[in-house]
């Protein structure tokens, strides 16, 4: 399986507000990098999508080894939180419904296609790529904010 490196970042104007979402992936000497926003979302629906958006462009099922600076992506996986969620029907060790399951869901989905390993880096940081991520997610922000803008809508 060919080896990929991806890191991603999500950011939020106000939370939830303007949202948007980075993604550096790596292979080999080839680098991507992709960016998307949302109206109206949360950080937290920004960091999965970054994840979930870099990990639809591999074409074929890669060993994946993912940076990012979101406790709440990383954690799910590395402390084995997803699967309890997963077995108690989407609900939290307090009964409560999982936010952002459509997300969870589809990260699950391409998780069971990629062998993806799951690393947290400091956030703002040193890290070259992270602050890149986090530059791609607040420019997508920002040209949100102007084309709404422009269209009368904010």
């Amino acid at each position: 399986m060919d080896e990929v490196v991806i890191y991603t970042d999500g950011a939020c104007s106000n939370n939830p507000g303007i949202g948007g979402w980075g993604a550096v992936l790596m292979y080999g000497e080839h680098k991507k990098e992709i960016s998307g926003a949302e109206e109206l979302t949360t950080n937290n629906r920004m960091e999965l999508s970054a994840a979930i958006h870099a990990m639809k462009c591999l074409k074929r099922p890669c060993i994946v080894n993912l940076f990012t600076d979101s406790s709440y992506l990383c954690n799910a996986f590395n402390q084995n939180w997803i699967w309890v969620w997963v077995r108690n029907g989407w609900k939290t060790s307090n009964k409560k419904d999982v936010e952002n399951q459509d997300l969870w869901q589809e990260l699950l989905r391409l998780i069971r296609i990629h062998k993806v390993n799951w690393h947290k880096v400091k956030g703002h940081a040193d890290n070259e790529y992270n602050n890149r991520c986090d530059e791609l997610a607040r420019n997508a922000v920002n040209e949100l904010r102007k084309s709404l803008k422009s269209k009368g809508a904010l």
